[in-house]
This record gives C-alpha cells, structure tokens and sequence, in this order.
C-alpha cells in the first residue's frame, strides 16, 4: 500500500512540472510533438531513475560516513551529467532522428532541476521500513524517483498533445506560440491541483 500512495502522490497529488514547477524548461522547450515529449520523458525517466540509486548509495554508503555531507550538491550534479552524457551517446546511436529532434534540451538534462530535485527529495525523505529511522529503504527511494519521472513523462505528453491540437484549431493572433502554451500551462497545472485530494 505504502507503493501505491507513493506513486500516485508523486504522479497526480505532487506532480514535479505542475505542482512543484521544477523541469520546466523542457517542458515548454520540448513539448510541440507528443512523439519528443515521449523521447523526452523515457530519458529524463531513465536519467532520474538511475541517478536516484547512485546518488542514493553515495549519500549513506560515502558522504554520511565520511561526514561530507555538505559535498551533496556537486556529488549529486557529476552523476546525473555523467548519466546524461551515456543516454546521450547511446540515443545518438539507436535514434539519431529523436536525437536531433531534442536537439539543446537533451544535454540541458544535466542542470534539469526536477533531475536534481528527486535525487535530493529521496534523501531529505528519509524512507524508511515500518518507520524504523534505522533501516532507510531503497526500494521505496527509487519509486519514488520512477514515480516522479512518470509524472514529468504524464505532464509532458499531455502539454505536447494539447499543443499539436492548438496548432490546428484557430487562435487569436495575440495568443499565439509562447501566450496560449503559457495559458494551457497553468490551466494543466490547476487540473493537476485537483487531485490534491487524493493522498
């Protein structure tokens, strides 16, 4: 049960993008085609998955027994750029076309600051078995992250959806572009506050 509550806290209740506003430059930067939003997400999916175990290992198995916590930040920010640099190299190979269609944005990976942010909500939550402050569980750590990847993907797909379908409907001339994605932005983000119900 503990799983469930964690996922659909992380997706729906408090979503990454439209409840806590982290990651938004790709989301607007990237989110024209559902199929580059969809790119987009399974590598900040992959990225913030990954990086969440390592940064988590590092956090209690190095920085804490060393007392080098203040190291965090920059220990967690070499991590995610060395994950971003393999995702990098390995979509250059298997989809040079998604490649080129993220262009920037997928380098910007690495200061993405929902990336960042999970890895250090992991540690600041402290999850831990049957409240125990003893026995800090990992496997609801990376839940957690996948979760929160999962609503970025959720949050993306949706946005580049609603803008494909803005593109071929009539939009007064002020609002195009940047105007109504801003507006279907915060009208997504007050859809995504009615869940807060939920949990």
């Amino acid at each position: 049960m503990e799983y469930i509550l964690i996922i659909i806290s992380a997706v729906f209740v408090n979503n990454i993008l439209l409840s806590q506003f982290l990651g938004v430059c790709p989301f607007l930067g990237v989110s024209n085609k559902v199929s580059t939003a969809a790119g987009m997400s399974g590598a900040v999916t992959f990225v913030m998955a990954v990086a969440t175990l390592v940064t988590y290992i590092l956090q209690y198995y190095v920085l804490v027994p060393l007392g080098i916590e203040f190291m965090q930040t920059v220990t967690f920010i070499v991590v995610i750029a060395s994950l971003v640099q393999m995702v990098e190299i390995i979509m250059k190979k298997l989809s040079p076309s998604l490649y080129q269609a993220l262009g920037i944005f997928l380098p910007l990976i690495t200061t993405n600051c929902a990336v960042l942010g999970v890895a250090i909500l992991v540690v600041s939550k402290e999850f831990t078995f049957g409240g125990d402050p003893h026995m800090l569980n990992m496997a609801q750590s990376v839940v957690f992250a996948i979760a929160n990847a999962l609503g970025f993907g959720l949050a993306m797909i949706l946005f580049a959806g609603i803008r494909e379908q803005l593109e071929l409907n009539s939009v007064p001339k002020a609002l195009k572009g940047a105007p109504i994605a801003l507006i279907t932005a915060g009208i997504l983000a007050l859809a995504f506050m009615g869940f807060a119900g939920l949990v």
